[in-house]
């Protein structure tokens, strides 16, 4: 959509706040599946969850053009419906990460499959540009990644797997590791907090008379005598139920009573607002400030997104080197990244504001400034991994609703900014450097770097 809307715009002769309502008009709808679509995958499994949001998400995609063709609000209609549908999608596979990867892997993975979605825009934003001032102009925009999305839900609902115990490839060695690294991660001090519960069997915290808990505690003494008899069948079967089950009930008082959650929901929210801004605004940005050619401008918006997407699975490799074999705690690597992100993008978006006279210049600061703002995936992005690994996709979740009410005003907003300053960028990214500060402040304070729920 941010290179559709410049064709769009010629067609229906939207003003910059129009435009900023259309662009925002998605974050309406995926605020609303955040929660749910994160605590749906972790009681069921991300499979299905992510597997139907993506059938969706592309269907409302090739209606795309349709609805803008029947006027504005059919269009804003279907906007909302396709972030009603994507909404699920982070979460979801931040619950297929915490069952799929090793602890000790999981920076480098959720890195890796978010910088993805940047090494996606390399590719849509050129195609999207080719297409656009093609014989078929806009609309085969939405028509031909529509149909790919189509195709690719099929594909995955018929390999993909919610949990490695349920994929009959996986090698007895593999699954292991993956268990034995889950399970090693759970301390004894934090099994007091809540019970765990399955078909199989109810786990209680190993608490002594004094009602402290037991550090000599093994797992099998905190199963039943009944259970016990099972003997080594049973160990097994408890490992399986502690690291891949899915939890009955998501205990939200809890959750939103811990500081470290406040930090992912807090950084979500100013990260989210500079982040979408520069993801709905930066085609329009460098096409309106360095005057760049139509058919053009798609091609040098999707340099940062290279950089940022390359520079994510690079610094999710930094990130788990640096904890697993460096010995660098958690909290100060979460730290570091965070602060890396927001003050390194700060940087070279102003410097691009303030100093950029050509569009090779803005391109290149502006690709420095993403490529450091991937150390985000590091920090808040990966954080509910770190303090609740089964209920990551429904932690994500509410991150990312809070993630979307800046979206939803900061995109709108920006168009609005726009309108009334004569196209005042700077006002804009002076207001994305406050946000990332202000966010980077709570997350450096609040972080949390162990296992606070089980």
């Amino acid at each position: 959509m941010p290179i559709a809307i410049v064709y769009m715009t010629l067609d229906f002769g939207y003003t910059s706040t129009t435009q900023g309502v259309i662009l925002s008009s998605f974050f309406f709808g995926y605020l609303t599946t955040q929660v749910l679509g994160g605590a749906l995958a972790d009681k069921y499994g991300g499979k299905l969850v992510f597997g139907t949001a993506a059938a969706l998400w592309s269907l409302f995609t090739f209606l795309t053009p349709i609805s803008a063709k029947f006027g504005l609000g059919y269009l804003i209609l279907c906007r909302v419906l396709l972030g009603v549908s994507e909404g699920a999608c982070f979460p979801s596979i931040n619950s297929v990460v915490a069952a799929w990867f090793p602890t000790e892997e999981t920076s480098k993975a959720a890195s890796a499959i978010l910088s993805s979605a940047y090494l996606g825009i390399v590719i849509a934003w050129p195609i999207s540009t080719w297409l656009g001032s093609g014989p078929f102009g806009w609309p085969s925009i939405f028509w031909t990644f529509g149909l790919a999305g189509l195709v690719w839900s099929i594909l995955w609902q018929i390999y993909a797997k919610s949990n490695p115990n349920e994929y009959s490839g996986i090698s007895q060695e593999e699954l292991d590791l993956i268990l034995k690294s889950k399970q090693k991660n759970l301390p004894n001090e934090n099994l007091s907090y809540h019970r765990i519960e399955s078909s199989e069997f109810v786990v209680d915290s190993a608490i002594n008379e004094n009602n402290n808990v037991n550090p000599n505690a093994s797992l099998t003494n905190l199963v039943s005598e009944e259970d016990n008899e099972l003997g080594s069948e049973t160990d097994t079967l408890l490992q399986k139920n502690l690291t891949l089950s899915n939890p009955k009930e998501i205990p939200w008082k809890f959750i939103l009573s811990r500081h470290e959650v406040w930090a992912i929901l807090i950084g979500q929210f100013c990260n989210a607002f500079g982040n979408f801004i520069l993801l709905n605004w930066l085609p329009i940005y460098f096409l309106d400030h360095f005057k760049l050619n139509l058919k053009d401008f798609g091609y040098f918006s999707m340099l940062p997104y290279a950089t940022q997407g390359t520079f994510g699975i690079i610094a999710g490799i930094i990130c788990d080197h640096l904890i697993n074999k460096l010995n660098v705690s958690v909290r100060t690597v979460r730290r570091s990244a965070q602060i890396i992100g927001a003050v390194g993008t700060s940087i070279f978006l102003l410097s691009t504001a303030y100093l950029a006279q050509t569009p090779m210049q803005g391109i290149i600061l502006i690709s420095i400034g993403t490529a450091l703002n991937s150390f985000f995936l590091c920090g808040v992005h990966i954080s509910q991994l770190d303090i609740a690994p089964r209920y990551a996709g429904a932690i994500y979740g509410l991150g990312h609703t809070f993630a979307a009410i800046p979206a939803v005003l900061g995109v709108a907003f920006t168009g609005w900014v726009l309108d009334v300053t004569n196209r005042n960028w700077n006002i804009v990214w002076l207001l994305v450097t406050a946000f990332y500060t202000v966010g980077s402040i709570f997350f450096v304070s609040w972080v949390g770097h162990k296992v606070i729920i089980d």
